[in-house]
């Protein structure tokens, strides 16, 4: 598959939903991973993103907008050891307290399905970043059969020994749409550079203006484990 341009791709489609991109930087240095929300809804756009302890958590912007906050607050990104699990949705915990007792990523995952929001079934997207030793990682969705809630369908990508200056972005949503259509396919490569200002830029400044609500990203030294973090709100 070609490797494309990230923020020229974005800007392609207004309504990706959330999105995670795995990769590697250019100078194969560092281990890049990029998660970002976007929303339709006033409950869905009353969002930002806050650090808690190594990973990040979402929070009501306003708590008094806030509906219900079954499929909206959760801890997208969380840090076991050498490990970074970054999910849209409260398959964090599962997928941490999974690997925590020795047990793998697709164990946690097989006792999970797409989100419960018919008529759309949001899929579930997951990934695990792999710091130490080998760098390598797993990206994953779980999604209904063609929005058939009986039937769930579960991909699961790993990636070893990855190539420098490629990453993987895999999205909820193929597009806009009434019901909104799950993504399909193999998770999109896409080119990383060196620089994480400007990775985070190019996200940001490449996600549809009206949809957008947050982005995290974080290179992460693949010799020392040392991380940058970089968190932009709509919502300031």
């Amino acid at each position: 598959m070609e490797v494309k341009n990230f923020g020229e791709e974005l800007k392609k489609n207004a309504y990706p939903g959330r999105g995670i991109m795995i990769g590697k930087t250019a100078d194969g240095k560092h281990a890049a991973i990029a998660y970002f929300i976007m929303g339709r809804s006033v409950n869905s756009r009353n969002r930002v993103f806050v650090q808690d302890g190594e990973g990040i958590r979402t929070q009501a912007f306003d708590p008094a907008k806030l509906s219900d906050p079954s499929l909206v607050i959760y801890a997208p990104v969380r840090v076991l050891g050498d490990t970074t699990i970054v999910t849209n949705g409260d398959q964090t915990d599962t997928v941490y307290d999974f690997m925590n007792e020795g047990k793998t990523f697709a164990d946690a995952l097989f006792t999970r399905t797409f989100e419960p929001d018919a008529p759309n079934y949001t899929p579930r997207i997951s990934a695990i970043v792999r710091c130490g030793g080998e760098f390598s990682y797993e990206l994953s969705i779980l999604k209904s059969a063609g929005g058939n809630p009986d039937s769930t369908q579960r991909f699961f990508f790993d990636y070893q020994n990855p190539e420098n200056g490629v990453g993987h972005f895999l999205h909820t949503y193929r597009c806009d749409g009434n019901p909104i259509p799950s993504f399909e396919g193999e998770p999109e490569p896409v080119c990383v550079g060196n620089d994480l200002d400007a990775f985070t830029k190019e996200i940001w400044e490449g996600l549809n203006e009206d949809n957008k609500v947050s982005l995290f990203t974080r290179f992460i030294d693949l010799e020392t484990g040392k991380y940058e973090t970089r968190i932009v709100n709509k919502n300031q």
